[in-house]
């Protein structure tokens, strides 16, 4: 196995607005009663956005504009890499992951500065799931609470792993990320849902960290490992998120959409990925 020789690198309003939220009435579907600004892009069903929430203040919500009303949303939770707290750094990619039906809650705010913590995606995940369930929410009822992915790119990978033990977890990936050190190696041991790795080759600094914890998963847990020799940055800039995006909803489509078409990117001798310029190993899959 590779071994790790990467570096440490990654590592009120008034109260009158406030009750205007709250007493949003459960069948309004749009965003307008929220912080708005429409993305350009995304090539799923959705057209999707972002918006912030004084219930969730130190994040980012990407969402279908219009809340759908034949299907819930299921939750996806995004550490940023430098752990740095701007929820719109990864915007192309985090809105193409919502237009095709995913509540996507970034950390940090819109253009924000500072870090974020691995507390914050598990608050994500709770503010979620309790929106769900909150009298007069405009989310009331229109979340799937029970298909949750946490994924996150560089630092944020390393924000991933720190709580992907979470039951609640559907699947965990890690973008461009693997653990620093063997001393955190106990981290591969609380893995329960299925993972999968997406790097950049050989020139991502995280390439050999990522090869490694592939490695020295727990013995049967299913997981997916893809190189796209783009390097560590990978296509998140470009539209839609690139090559990244397309994959990356893809995977969220299996995972928390039971959708056999994007399953067949994965697995299966003639897999989506099998030939293309992605580099592949999968092991536990039936």
């Amino acid at each position: 196995m590779h071994r790790r020789r990467a570096p440490r690198r990654l590592a009120a309003l008034i109260l009158g607005a406030l009750t205007a939220l709250a007493l949003l009435p459960a069948a309004s579907t749009t965003a307008s009663a929220q912080n708005v600004v429409e993305a350009a892009g995304g090539t799923g069903p959705y057209d999707a956005g972002y918006v912030t929430t004084w219930r969730l203040r130190d994040h980012t919500v990407y969402r279908p504009l219009t809340l759908p009303t034949n299907e819930t949303l299921p939750i996806v939770v995004w550490g940023n890499g430098a752990c740095r707290a701007d929820g719109t750094w990864f915007e192309n990619v985090l809105t193409e992951f919502a237009s095709h039906g995913f509540l996507v809650i970034a950390n940090g705010r819109p253009g924000g500065t500072g870090r974020t913590d691995a507390e914050m995606l598990t608050e994500a995940i709770d503010w979620a799931v309790a929106e769900n369930t909150r009298l007069f929410g405009e989310y009331r009822g229109r979340i799937d609470t029970g298909h949750i992915a946490v994924m996150g790119q560089s630092c944020g990978g390393l924000e991933t792993y720190e709580v992907a033990d979470d039951p609640r977890i559907t699947t965990t990936v890690l973008w461009n990320s693997g653990l620093l050190t063997d001393r955190d190696d106990h981290l591969l041991d609380d893995l329960h849902a299925p993972v999968a790795y997406f790097t950049g080759g050989p020139s991502d600094i995280a390439y050999a960290n990522a090869l490694d914890d592939y490695g020295k998963l727990p013995a049967g847990l299913p997981a997916f490992i893809g190189h796209l020799d783009v390097g560590h940055y990978g296509t998140f800039a470009e539209p839609n998120g690139g090559e990244y995006g397309r994959v990356g909803a893809a995977w969220l489509r299996w995972h928390l959409k039971d959708d056999p078409t994007a399953r067949a990117e994965f697995v299966g001798d003639a897999c989506g990925l099998c030939s293309t310029d992605w580099d592949i190993d999968r092991k536990n899959w039936s």
